[in-house]
């Protein structure tokens, strides 16, 4: 749960590195977030309402998230659209996303891992 709200607590921070096991984690408690929030959602019949409602919550801090992480590695945020190419594009960002950050700090700042050491 604490990389969930950390991640919420840098809602909008685009700037910077994010490693692995922040993302990671806050990418499966967001899923069980999601899954629970549509449990929910369907038992008090809110068409998708609360589940919309969520989406919109989480969106901009999975992306600023993504952004970071995309940082460690030494990559421009703007690596985040290769996810739209057809077929590729999706399992590409998945590889960056699993990949090891740069143990040298980079240009988007040190490396969080010996920050947080």
């Amino acid at each position: 749960m604490h990389h969930y709200t950390d991640v919420l607590k840098k809602y909008a921070v685009f700037s910077g590195r994010a490693r692995r096991q922040e993302f990671w984690m806050f990418f499966l408690l967001n899923m069980a977030a999601a899954i629970v929030v549509l449990i929910v959602d369907s038992i008090i019949g809110a068409s998708g309402i609360l589940y919309g409602l969520y989406f919109l919550a989480v969106l901009v801090p999975t992306i600023a998230l993504t952004v970071r992480r995309l940082h460690d590695l030494g990559k421009s945020g703007w690596w985040y659209f290769i996810g739209l190419v057809p077929l590729v594009g999706g399992i590409w960002l998945l590889v960056l996303l699993a990949t090891e950050g740069q143990p040298q700090p980079n240009q988007y700042g040190p490396n969080p891992k010996a920050v947080q050491a």
